[in-house]
């Protein structure tokens, strides 16, 4: 993503309270809703390869399970058009980062990997259209081939499929920016930009970001 609309999206998400008020907001999951968010740690992207590096756009966190030093990795991709392929590149950016922690020895105490949440969030004007799993992007085989094509799916956050009554019911400042960028109406533009107020203090700055 080059423009600097896109830019301030990805700055917006890489503060720990947006990324939890996105897990809270727009990932129905009660597990995951239990977790505990203070401890939400940015995870370095030094995993993503050079060749993959001005095509990276995602924001790696890690949060602490049941209190121990257990990680769920959240991988979060931002989108502002569709991407038929969007499968295949979470597919490798997760290899790519499982091998990274591999290799800075963070995987779990039992040397399995810790499990990992692709996240495609998309705020493009069209519905999003592509496949959520790689598996999908393969056509059906005969036989023995067919049970080794590989699966590995994406949990999609589309704005465009949330109605402005809905996000206005979520009283979270990732609700807020949804708003602001896909508003019901022009003339409910006005009473949008009024939303930041409603929220704490803190959160004030990283909201107008999205403006």
């Amino acid at each position: 993503m080059a423009n600097t609309h896109d830019t301030g999206y990805k700055l917006l998400f890489s503060t720990p309270e947006l990324v939890r008020d996105l897990i809270l907001g727009f990932v129905p999951d009660e597990w995951l809703h239990g977790l505990d968010y203070s401890t939400l740690e940015r995870v370095p992207g030094s995993y993503v390869t050079e060749e993959f590096s001005n095509r990276a756009d995602d924001i790696v966190w890690r949060v602490k399970v049941g209190g121990e030093w257990v990680y769920l990795y959240l991988l979060i991709e931002f989108q502002s058009s569709v991407d038929k392929y969007m499968a295949l590149r979470m597919m490798v950016y997760g290899g790519l980062l499982y091998q990274d922690l591999i290799k800075r020895g963070e995987v779990l105490a039992d040397g399995r990997l810790p499990p990992v949440l692709p996240i495609v969030l998309y705020n493009g004007s069209q519905r999003w259209s592509a496949v959520t799993d790689v598996f999908d992007l393969i056509p059906a085989v005969p036989g023995l081939v067919e049970q080794f094509k590989p699966r590995l799916k994406y949990l999609l956050i589309d704005e465009n499929a949330w109605s402005d009554s809905e996000v206005a019911s979520l009283k979270n400042l990732v609700a807020a920016v949804f708003r602001i960028e896909h508003p019901a109406s022009p003339d409910a533009i006005g009473g949008l930009l009024s939303l930041p107020e409603e929220l704490p203090p803190a959160r004030l700055d990283l909201c107008r970001m999205s403006e």
